[in-house]
């Protein structure tokens, strides 16, 4: 392996490490001495690809909770018939969600909670990411409108806004509760509000 290869595997597996760290004890608690041991990596190779503890965090945001927790909609997200097929994916969810996920939470709810009352940085990654997030199911539900899936009565904005909420609290209940049936129970409630949107 070259040292290009090289370099770019060690900042994968710090940004791995650290992502489990910080979902398992919070940012603020994670350890730098702990991320260096579990990756077996020095400091010199962590600090060549981030110059702090912040910037770390920023990348296992961007780059690890991000993808876990909004882009997997992407598919549901562009579907003529929203309503269909976000209901399908909060079923699988209902299924497939780990104990892990009930345990621990939602990783952007969780930093939201922790850090955008005292670092901008964050606050303005999980703002930007949340409205990204409801722009999207807004723009969703005006296509579903469009092809006659999804009454036109409604507001797609209000009703973008009032689902993220839903989600983010729904995994925020279960993980308070620790209890998947708080998870199905909220799910199964946000699934028949999605139904008594069709025309």
């Amino acid at each position: 392996m070259n040292a290009t290869a090289v370099s770019e595997d060690n900042r994968r597996k710090l940004i791995e490490v650290a992502a489990e760290e910080i979902l398992e004890n919070g940012f603020q608690a994670t350890s730098i001495g702990d991320i260096l041991t579990k990756t077996g990596l020095s400091k010199g190779a962590l600090y060549h690809h981030f110059p702090s503890k912040l910037t770390l965090g920023y990348a296992v945001f961007e780059e690890v909770f991000v993808p876990k927790c909004v882009d997997l909609w992407d598919p549901a997200l562009n579907n003529p018939d929203p309503i269909s097929s976000i209901s399908k994916l909060l079923r699988n969810e209902i299924d497939e969600i780990s104990d892990e996920t009930i345990r621990l939470g939602c990783p952007i709810n969780n930093l939201a909670q922790e850090m955008s009352p005292i670092d901008e940085g964050f606050r303005q990654r999980i703002n930007r990411t949340i409205n990204h997030w409801r722009s999207e199911m807004q723009t969703t539900l005006e296509r579903g409108q469009a092809a006659g899936t999804v009454s036109s009565e409604v507001d797609p904005q209000e009703i973008a806004t009032f689902f993220v909420a839903s989600m983010e609290g729904s995994v925020g209940l279960a993980k308070n509760a620790q209890d998947h049936a708080m998870l199905e129970t909220c799910f199964k409630g946000l699934i028949n509000y999605l139904e008594g949107l069709r025309p």
